[in-house]
């Protein structure tokens, strides 16, 4: 069999799909691509355990009945990385010999049969799989808005992932680690079914890298597992067992007290006192005035302190509360409105983070947990 492509079009797809592949694999056989190769294409696919992601790339010049052979993932990106835009030959002999040649150049690999390759990506029939059609943006923003907040915990494996919660006007995207929480909702599409799955992070990161520049996507769903099929990749990913906690019950409906203050000023105000921050616990205490707001932190251990002042626009009164310094940038690196609202009830009662404006077709709202203050 013999077949040529493009170096480039070819090397945009193995680093692509190479970002499935662990660094440690139990089956080596993972350690390799799968090339699924006929007259007008070749199919490459790389895997992990959990979740498969396959390239499309046009050939030309085919030569040869179809066929399937794997090569040594790693060499075969540091080689193509390395070739200037020109057409690369491939023969491939019974044998599985495989050599590729380009206009001064000729290397040597040896193949493995593809029909060794596993198929991670079986579709479980038990169930009637949903399908929806959406534009990429609406799951890159709801990755981009939650991903932070997801859980690191093996004890609470269900929180180690982003939770699709899919209605028929939209798509609500949550994550937590119990300490923080995010509810993304957007509305950029009308899915037209009810479904749910947690992302794992991996996969949440594979997407939002892999599809960043397609337009639509196709999102099929089963019991264990989704596809998500765009123009020049398919990715299947299987979910995270578990039941996800009942976000909604977690999100105070009666945070009275109101504080609005610019996101820039309270960003880099909560940055230069997050410098002086106790490394045990990042606690930075905040005194809550109409007119302005107070930060301050401390290091006892090696006597150091730090103190801010910012304007704010606050509907209640004097209050003292507490959050961690990293929790709070987290937060006000993801919200992009110039101000923050922030809602707040007591010092014991978690606080309400919001942009000051939602966008036409999305709604975004984080929860932050406060830590104990005994004065400020």
């Amino acid at each position: 069999m013999k077949f040529k492509v493009h170096s480039k079009a070819l090397y945009s797809a193995l680093s692509s799909v190479s970002k499935v592949i662990n660094a440690k694999n139990a089956m080596t056989i993972l350690n390799n691509f799968l090339f699924d190769v006929d007259e007008q294409m070749v199919t490459i696919t790389a895997a992990d355990p959990e979740s498969t992601l396959t390239a499309r790339v046009e050939i030309f010049d085919f030569d040869g009945e179809p066929g399937k052979f794997c090569v040594d993932a790693r060499r075969s990106v540091e080689l193509f990385k390395e070739l200037p835009e020109v057409a690369v030959e491939f023969s491939i002999s019974e044998s599985l010999g495989i050599d590729i040649v380009y206009p001064g150049g000729h290397f040597n690999f040896v193949g493995i049969n593809g029909q060794e390759y596993p198929n991670i990506s079986e579709v479980d029939n038990s169930s009637e799989p949903v399908s929806i059609t959406c534009p990429v943006s609406q799951i890159v923003s709801g990755i981009d808005n939650t991903l932070f907040a997801v859980g690191t915990d093996d004890l609470r494996p269900q929180m180690m992932g982003i939770y699709f919660d899919i209605k028929n006007d939209g798509i609500t995207f949550v994550s937590t680690d119990t300490r923080k929480l995010v509810r993304y909702r957007n509305w950029e599409s009308a899915p037209g079914v009810e479904a749910s799955f947690i992302m794992p992070i991996k996969a949440a990161n594979i997407i939002k890298n892999v599809f960043a520049k397609e337009k639509e996507v196709k999102l099929t769903i089963d019991s264990k597992s989704a596809t998500i099929e765009g123009e020049a990749f398919t990715f299947n990913f299987r979910f995270i067992k578990g039941n996800f906690p009942d976000y909604n019950r977690v999100i105070p409906a009666n945070n009275t007290y109101v504080l609005t203050v610019d996101r820039h000023s309270i960003l880099n105000a909560v940055r230069r006192v997050g410098v002086f921050v106790d490394p045990g616990h990042g606690l930075v205490k905040f005194q809550i005035h109409p007119e302005f707001v107070e930060m301050k932190a401390q290091d006892n251990n090696f006597c150091t302190a730090g103190r801010e002042e910012i304007p704010c626009d606050f509907t209640g009164d004097n209050m003292v509360i507490g959050f961690s310094a990293p929790y709070l940038i987290e937060i006000f690196n993801t919200i992009s409105t110039d101000n923050i609202v922030v809602k707040l009830a007591d010092p014991s009662r978690p606080g309400i983070f919001l942009p000051e404006t939602d966008g036409d077709n999305d709604e975004l709202l984080m929860l932050l947990m406060p830590m104990t203050v005994g004065e400020f």
